[in-house]
């Protein structure tokens, strides 16, 4: 998967939870979900499962801990779906 198609889809993902749509509207590999889209943190947990469900991939507690950017978002997402 592209980064820029992985960055639009995740960007309708974390929409419903961003409190900062001006950092939405510029999201990118460095984007913070908590410091930059102010999503907080019950919020974030919403969205690893959106995510799971988008991809039909399983992500763990220890992953989940990791990713707090796009960039982790990209590269765990990206590891799960080359394990199937």
């Amino acid at each position: 998967m592209d980064k820029e198609t992985f960055i639009e889809q995740l960007r309708e993902i974390v929409r419903p939870y961003a409190k900062n749509q001006e950092a939405l509207a510029t999201i990118n590999t460095s984007t913070d979900f908590i410091n930059d889209l102010k999503i907080n943190s019950a919020n974030l947990v919403d969205v690893v499962l959106d995510v799971e469900e988008k991809y039909d991939i399983v992500i763990q507690n220890e992953e989940m801990e990791r990713m707090l950017n796009v960039q982790a978002a990209l590269d765990i997402v990206e590891a799960k779906l080359n394990e199937k």
